[in-house]
């Protein structure tokens, strides 16, 4: 009986090895379905019936349906993040430590260096056609090596409902990239939108409990001469809290002292007609399109401004891309064929067309009429986008500045920078040494 046992409990180890095995559960093969498909194994940030999950999965289908006869078939995830930004990127950790990874993953560009440093991206330098690379307007790089492709650029800026302005008597239509107003003049408009009985903007001082802050706020830091960490991405202390970066932080703290923007704006207040102006994305174009005919009927009804120019012009850029992970699947060559897919120019417009973003690709035509909200976007990234810090400890800078914004409202802000500087300073102190 113990010989019979003993037999069994090694069929099953063995068992269940092979099946560890197709299930890329850390092993070195990718999974094989029944009709001897290899699958491709996808995971996306957004909920599949949002526009932008719709579109992935559009494209996806367009790929099995492509690559059916070579026995390729991806198959795709969606992780909507729920609770944020974070939450996804917690997700991910977890699938790295227990050895779930999918094939290819979405991930906001900024993560970058600090996924290359936990070993969770691969490194796509020879998989991905010079030609290709060429074609981007940027690239997730770190360390000279070639790590994501961007699924789209980003730009923000501060949308405005035109009747609101025209009520108070405000004329923006000078204010343009080729002649930015600068801080002096944004805060003098928010004076005439509150002398108008409005709440002057929404800053989205509110999300701090995600990415969204730290995406929409930081380029006030830089436009102020600012600057948060050092070349290397390691050294905090004299940079995050220099007297210039405290001057681009004070900028807003005083848009919430003087009264022109709050903590507790609600999510919808200025599509209703409540707040003159709202600083977002391109991802906004679609919704100010399409879901709020009362306030906003057509696009003679809203407009959108760059940012307003400190000492320098700065504006957000950077967005989400697609990476191979490094999940011990050694040969990448049909992994390849869906990443390159995803990226091609129709997929670059097809994706862009859903979520009102900048196409990432240079050859994809975008014909934006000129004066338009992408036009506006697409002129502000060429001549002021300015990244992100590139850090192997951007989580943790992130992290700060968003603690930053949230507790700056109550307390004075040289403190606060000087604490946050400090306790970053230790964390990149620690990876550092890793």
């Amino acid at each position: 009986m113990k010989k019979l046992f003993k037999t069994f409990g090694v069929m099953a180890m063995a068992s269940m090895l092979m099946l560890g095995s197709a299930c890329g559960g850390g092993g070195t093969e990718s999974t094989v379905d029944k009709e001897g498909n290899t699958i491709i194994k996808i995971m996306f940030h957004v909920d599949e019936k949002s526009a932008e999950g719709q579109a992935y999965k559009k494209r996806i289908d367009a790929f099995n349906a492509a690559y059916k006869d070579q026995k390729i078939k991806a198959s795709a995830s969606y992780i909507a993040r729920t609770a944020g930004a974070a939450d996804y990127e917690q997700k991910l950790t977890g699938m790295q430590n227990e050895g779930s990874l999918p094939d290819i993953i979405t991930f906001d560009a900024p993560n970058c260096a600090s996924y290359v440093k936990s070993g969770l991206i691969y490194d796509i330098s020879n998989i991905v056609p010079q030609d290709v690379q060429n074609d981007f307007i940027s690239l997730n790089k770190y360390d000279g090596k070639l790590y994501g492709l961007p699924i789209q650029e980003s730009s923000a800026g501060f949308y405005y409902n035109k009747k609101i302005f025209a009520d108070a008597n405000i004329d923006v239509s000078g204010y343009t990239m080729e002649n930015p107003w600068t801080f002096d003049q944004f805060k003098a408009v928010c004076q005439k939108l509150e002398d108008a009985g409005k709440t002057a903007v929404d800053m989205r001082l509110d999300a701090t409990k995600d990415e969204t802050a730290t995406y929409l706020l930081y380029p006030f830091i830089y436009a102020a001469g600012g600057d948060f960490l050092s070349a290397d991405g390691y050294t905090a202390n004299g940079y995050f809290n220099s007297a210039a970066t405290q001057s681009g932080f004070q900028f807003i703290k005083d848009l919430v002292t003087e009264g022109y923007t709050s903590y507790a704006i609600g999510a919808t207040d200025f599509f209703d007609g409540k707040v003159g102006m709202y600083l977002s994305s391109g991802w906004t174009i679609p919704d100010l399109d399409n879901k709020y005919p009362a306030q906003f009927p057509n696009r003679d009804s809203w407009g959108l401004l760059p940012y307003p120019k400190g000492t320098a012009g700065a504006s957000a850029t950077g967005s989400w891309s697609f990476a191979i992970t490094d999940n011990q699947h050694e040969d990448k060559t049909q992994i390849k064929e869906l990443l390159l897919w995803l990226v091609t120019a129709e997929s670059s417009k097809g994706i862009t067309d859903a979520t009102g973003m900048i196409p990432a690709r240079k050859s994809v035509e975008t014909n934006y009429a000129a004066g338009s909200p992408e036009a506006v976007l697409l002129s502000q990234l060429e001549k002021t986008g300015r990244e992100r810090p590139a850090t192997v400890g951007y989580p943790q800078f992130s992290n700060n500045f968003r603690q930053v914004i949230y507790d700056m409202k109550t307390k004075d802000l040289a403190t606060v920078l000087t604490e946050k500087a400090s306790a970053l300073q230790a964390e990149l102190d620690k990876l550092k040494g890793m």
